[in-house]
């Protein structure tokens, strides 16, 4: 029988609309708010459900309500094998919306899974994506328009191909008063390098009327590639109202306080927010995590520490301009992106309320900051950190520490951490263990190959967040793998790629003196050479600054050899909790393909079930004529190797 890929290749984490069931009549108003009404739950991604029918009582009783197919499996998608279903379905006026890796939008009914109607956007099959997902769609109402107008009800998509896309709610029909015909091309006024290196993966912003979003950029290939402006849309006539650029131009005046130079500024691209971004209606803010710039291993042609870049930027949502912004790495060559979505909460500190935004990171830590000033509401210190020893690259001396519990060990990995199933496992492990630089956290790249811990997969990477404010817990998915980031000397990089480096990516950061290769840190049998867990679910407790408790998240079910049963040793995951006010977390996000419930005040396991695919996307959770339903998409992961699908799965307790 096929074997499945190796446990090495689960840490590569690196139309026409054919209606089918009537849909319900368009409601206005704010019924649908506490019904996940947008991708992280609300437009802060608390990812909380006030649905409290399943508890910890009874969720061992949960069975599968409805099953859905979406029929996406990659048919004559170019890179079918990337293909990632990581959509989070959305609730509005009565049906749940989603989308495919491929841009397929899907309107459903709730209840019982049935499809209302289904737009192709006709993405292109043939190009090389630099990713292959889509994390979901944004939903718009026109209080102006009567309710049964069309497009009174919009649902946006941003595209592989950089289109944004407005679809009528009610039909899945395309907007036509919408850009041209219901499409808005984003790669206009954008320097586009390579066709299907420009794209976006995550669901815009919505405030107001405008449609705001980022994009995702391949930003390994070169020092010159597309730059990664953020835009707003009007939601009416998808006319550009503004937009931001985390690089300066060559000729601003604050080029050298934001850590830049003139010609690195002209170059250099992405910095890109790929990931969501966070709106604060009230105060009139969107809250944008940025990305490394390019290349993401070498910045000797970026001197500087290269803000806004690896930032958590405030901008004010109705013009796009900057109210404050914290840079959380300097100068980044560890492709420590801000991944996770900023989640906004009311937090208790010191007997006062704050309204704060928490920024997890890659490297394992939380960043609590006021939302409206930009404060640290817990301190944060400069940290030396190791020197480059790379020709032309300076990095920056120190990194910023907050004083919240971290979330992994930022421990150097040493030969005495070497774990492995048998004596042979282990030895191997040294050998390699003492070959590489390995300094801790921040430990640069390096000619002869650096150990990163944790690894550029996180930490806390888009899965993100989720906040239960009555008892102030923060829960997070913590991935914990090392990797090898190694610069291969331009002239040596194409002998350099060959086959004895079979779990290897490799990039050529043209423009630079190095190319790249990257992998994990793996046993010849391949597993991680350092112990479990490699990943963990954790509860941090933000009135006490203390982590609450952290538990091995996933078994090595399908993932070691066949002489060694499943284990609970806690394992690399892609993906985010969710939790509900009936006292639970539930997550799929692991390798072994379960959905699972655990108990948010001790983090004990409380049920779990067997998807049919991977479930590397972030579950969501409503309640309709008195049932709570908790649904998933388990489609699988090209990077994390897990079971291929096309699944929508919704969960619920056997009917009265």
């Amino acid at each position: 029988m096929p074997r499945r890929p190796p446990f090495a290749l689960t840490c590569l984490i690196v139309g026409l609309a054919v209606p089918s069931l009537a849909a319900p009549p368009t409601r206005h108003g704010s019924e649908d708010l506490s019904q996940w009404s947008a991708y992280g739950g609300d437009a802060g991604g608390n990812r909380y459900a006030d649905a409290r029918q399943i508890n910890r009582d009874n969720v061992d009783q949960l069975e599968v309500a409805w099953t859905y197919r979406t029929g996406e499996l990659g048919a004559g998608f170019k890179r079918a094998g990337k293909l990632t279903f990581e959509t989070t379905p959305i609730l509005v006026n009565g049906s749940l919306y989603l989308s495919t890796p491929t841009n397929i939008v899907i309107a459903l009914d709730p209840e019982a899974g049935r499809e209302r109607w289904r737009f192709d956007p006709k993405t292109p099959r043939d190009l090389p994506y630099s990713e292959a997902t889509s994390r979901g769609v944004s939903s718009w109402i026109d209080e102006a328009s009567p309710p049964d107008a069309p497009c009174a009800h919009r649902i946006f998509i941003g595209t592989l191909d950089a289109r944004l896309i407005g679809l009528d709610g009610r039909t899945g029909q395309l907007c036509a008063s919408f850009g041209d015909g219901g499409t808005v091309d984003l790669t206009r006024g954008i320097r586009i390098t390579e066709r299907g290196n420009y794209l976006v993966s995550s669901p815009p912003a919505i405030y107001g009327d405008l449609v705001i979003t980022g994009s995702a950029v391949g930003d390994n290939g070169a020092v010159e590639l597309e730059r990664g402006i953020v835009r707003a849309f009007d939601a009416r006539t998808g006319l550009q109202r503004w937009a931001w650029d985390p690089i300066p131009s060559d000729t601003d005046a604050d080029l050298a306080a934001r850590g830049w130079t003139a010609a690195a500024a002209k170059r250099t691209g992405a910095a890109n927010a790929w990931s969501v971004l966070s709106i604060d209606e009230g105060r009139g803010l969107v809250f944008v995590p940025t990305g490394s710039p390019s290349p993401d291993f070498f910045g000797g042609e970026r001197l500087g520490d290269n803000r806004y870049a690896n930032s958590l930027v405030a901008l004010r949502a109705s013009d796009g301009k900057v109210v404050w912004h914290q840079q959380l790495v300097h100068h980044d060559v560890w492709d420590y992106d801000v991944a996770s979505q900023p989640l906004l909460i009311d937090m208790e500190r010191e007997g006062k309320s704050i309204a704060a935004v928490v920024q997890a990171t890659k490297t394992g830590m939380l960043f609590v900051f006021d939302r409206e000033t930009g404060e640290p509401v817990f301190p944060i210190i400069e940290r030396s950190v190791p020197a480059s020893d790379v020709a032309g690259e300076s990095t920056a001396p120190t990194q910023p520490f907050p004083a919240t519990p971290a979330l992994v060990s930022h421990a150097a990995v040493t030969p005495n951490d070497a774990w492995g199933l048998t004596f042979y496992d282990r030895g191997r492990c040294r050998d390699l263990i003492e070959q590489y630089r390995s300094e801790g956290i921040f430990t640069p790249p390096s000619v002869k190959g650096s150990i990163m811990s944790p690894g550029y997969a996180g930490g806390v990477n888009w899965g993100s967040l989720a906040f239960d404010a009555q008892r102030q817990l923060v829960i997070a998915a913590v991935n914990n793998v090392p990797m090898v980031v190694t610069l291969i000397p331009r002239d040596d990089f194409d002998a350099k790629r060959s086959g004895d480096w079979p779990h290897s990516e490799f990039a050529r950061q043209q423009g630079t003196p190095y190319g790249m290769r990257r992998e994990p840190l793996l046993s010849p049998l391949g597993l991680p050479c350092t112990p479990p867990p490699w990943g963990t679910l954790a509860a941090v407790d933000l009135k006490r600054n203390t982590i609450r408790w952290q538990t091995m998240l996933g078994s090595t079910r399908g993932k070691t050899p066949w002489f060694v049963p499943p284990a609970t040793l806690g394992m690399p995951n892609m993906g985010g909790p969710i939790a509900t006010a009936g006292g639970l977390i539930f997550i799929a996000a692991t390798t072994d393909d379960y959905l699972r419930a655990f108990d948010i005040e001790t983090g004990r396991e409380l049920w779990k079930s067997r998807l049919p695919a991977g479930g590397q996307a972030t579950p969501m959770s409503y309640e309709l004529n008195g049932r709570q339903y908790v649904v998933i998409a388990a489609g699988g992961h090209g990077g994390l190797g897990t079971t291929r699908g096309d699944y929508v799965v919704a969960f619920a307790l056997p009917k009265a």
